[in-house]
């Protein structure tokens, strides 16, 4: 798994998925789906590990920049402006590297599927400003996250709004653990049910 593909799925995220998605529709929410992640409203884009898919078209990504994927997909690239200070760094004429990008939208699914089974009145929201599926219950954020500069790696997290103290709590904003060492949906439904009783201690 590399940093580039990591930043290439984020910079899809960003620039090709959530700001043609704000400037037409108003929001940035993003959502995980079996094989990637998609927009929420229009335009209709989704993003899998091999293609950007605008309706009918299969866009590969392999060797293009994310200005040349927009413009394929009838959007201009660009990220939400004014909206958040967090950004994946990539630009619009960056060519997208795709090494390993399965295993960071498997990780992603896994997570999506875990914050489900946690809360049914919650819908998981995959943010572009950090790259991370997740929800709010009971002032607790749980998710997952592609990974970042903290945590080289997709890890799994349970953030209170209000700092706990404890050995469970081993980050400045809650809990992280790589998803790698809880295996499966079940593995990350038991670490987030962990956190969410740790949280009421």
């Amino acid at each position: 798994m590399t940093n580039e593909t990591r930043k290439s799925l984020h910079g899809l995220a960003e620039l090709v998925l959530a700001g043609p998605q704000y400037r037409r529709s108003g929001t940035i929410r993003l959502r995980v789906t079996p094989a990637g992640f998609a927009t929420v409203a229009a335009p209709d884009l989704a993003v899998e590990a091999d293609a950007l898919v605008a309706g009918d078209q299969r866009l590969p990504l392999a060797g293009r920049t994310f200005a040349q994927l927009a413009t394929g997909a009838g959007v201009d690239a660009g990220a939400p402006e004014g909206v958040y200070h967090d950004h994946s760094g990539a630009d619009p004429g960056d060519t997208v590297v795709t090494r390993d990008a399965a295993a960071i939208l498997a990780a992603l699914a896994t997570g999506d599927a875990a914050l489900r089974r946690l809360s049914a009145d919650a819908v998981p929201v995959l943010w572009p400003e950090h790259f991370d599926v997740g929800i709010s219950v009971d002032e607790v954020n749980y998710g997952v996250s592609a990974g970042d500069t903290a945590i080289d790696e997709p890890y799994v997290y349970v953030g209170p709004w209000r700092p706990r103290q404890g050995s469970f709590w081993n980050v400045p904003f809650g809990a992280a653990v790589p998803i790698r060492d809880l295996g499966d949906v079940n593995g990350v439904f038991a670490f987030f049910e962990e956190g969410r009783a740790r949280a009421t201690e």
